[in-house]
């Protein structure tokens, strides 16, 4: 992830690479829905309007109106802040404090006032990035780095956002094909789980730690749908026997059984996507595997060679939980919420921008999601 020890230039160039992406994006998303890109409500969804917003919002409240920005993650959030560019920034972005529902009953500005916003905030930030010197360091480009990171997330989700939406994308997010079937051993070790700097980090990533593991052995690449549909075709999803409890509980609500993204077609090596963590956890045991631990997966990325991903987020078999001596980071909302009621997965997506991509990044998700770019391989 570039973003993590990037320059000065190199946090810039980000900066601009997002909003380049949020801004085609945006453009995809008037095409098929109209300049409001009204749509209807959904536990899953935000209004692209709204998702617009938010972003300048975020980017200002964290850079342009935070006096302490300098600090870094020492910064203190609560510290008082100057009057936003909109008037009722705060009432209607701040993810932290606006209800989900809420957000599709806002007075939001239009399209051509939401793209001023954006904007305007880009102009404040990139203005303040330059006034830094040339060599500045972590604590200086901590809310740089943050806000380009916060954009390509937003612009992931955006994409499979307009999968459920059936809105076409110029981006392609499909994930490629794999290779012949292999298995990566890995022998017992103690292995330090969790980032060290320097650099930019999420806080729930730091807190290195050993971890002991014993020998495994992982897939070299994600399942696809060759190895996934004999599952299907075995009546996997009606046999209670490979499907926790929760898992059980998931397929009640399903309107029918059985993946939602496979289509006639598709190659048996095509890795598969949008499964959710039940999902996969009843495939692994249909076929006598199991999903690996985020410390097994970690160390598979770190050490295994021939692992290869990038294609899909990959479920683990991790609750999202903090890491000794977790301490959040002025982004409080980031992590924290979270943890006891996520599922760790790890890797990144046709979707992730590559400088994202880091094998120490822990996304979280919960387990019952199928929307999100989501795979999984499997471990014995």
């Amino acid at each position: 992830m570039a973003l993590r020890n990037g320059s000065r230039a190199e946090v810039r160039a980000a900066l601009l690479s997002a909003r380049e992406r949020t801004l085609r994006l945006a453009r995809d998303y008037q095409a098929a829905l109209g300049p409001a890109a009204r749509i209807p409500y959904a536990a899953e969804t935000n209004p692209p309007l709204w998702e617009l917003g938010h972003l300048a919002w975020f980017q200002e409240w964290w850079i342009a109106r935070n006096p302490q920005r300098a600090l870094g993650v020492r910064a203190d959030p609560d510290a008082p802040r100057t009057a936003p560019l909109l008037a009722q920034a705060d009432a209607w972005y701040d993810s932290s404090r606006v209800q989900h529902r809420a957000r599709w009953e806002l007075p939001l500005p239009d399209r051509d006032g939401t793209l001023g916003y954006l904007a305007s905030t880009l102009a404040g930030t990139l203005a303040l990035l330059d006034a830094l010197p040339g060599d500045a360091g972590d604590d200086a480009l901590y809310f740089f780095r943050l806000t380009a990171a916060h954009e390509q997330m937003h612009a992931e989700a955006a994409v499979y956002m307009a999968r459920t939406l059936g809105v076409p994308l110029k981006d392609d997010a499909t994930p490629g094909v794999a290779g012949p079937r292999r298995e990566i051993h890995l022998p017992a070790q103690r292995f330090p789980l969790g980032f060290s700097g320097p650099g930019f980090a999420f806080d729930n990533e730091l807190g290195v730690h050993e971890v002991d593991l014993r020998a495994f052995a992982i897939d070299a690449e994600p399942v696809t749908w060759g190895a996934y549909l004999p599952f299907v075709q075995a009546g996997g999803y009606d046999d209670p026997q490979w499907w926790t409890e929760a898992g059980r509980a998931w397929l009640t609500g399903l309107p029918e059984r059985g993946t939602a993204a496979w289509q006639p077609g598709l190659r048996d090596d095509a890795i598969a996507v949008h499964l959710s963590a039940h999902e996969a956890d009843a495939w692994c045991r249909w076929a006598g595997r199991r999903l690996p631990t985020e410390a097994e997966w970690e160390c598979a990325a770190l050490q295994g060679g021939s692992f290869r991903w990038g294609q899909v987020w990959e479920w683990t078999a991790s609750a999202f939980l903090p890491y000794p001596g977790f301490t959040p980071h002025p982004y409080r909302d980031y992590s924290q919420p979270w943890f006891g009621t996520r599922r760790v997965l790890r890797g990144a997506s046709a979707a992730t921008d590559p400088a994202m991509a880091h094998a120490r990044l822990r996304n979280f998700f919960e387990p019952h999601r199928r929307d999100i770019l989501a795979g999984f391989r499997s471990v014995v």
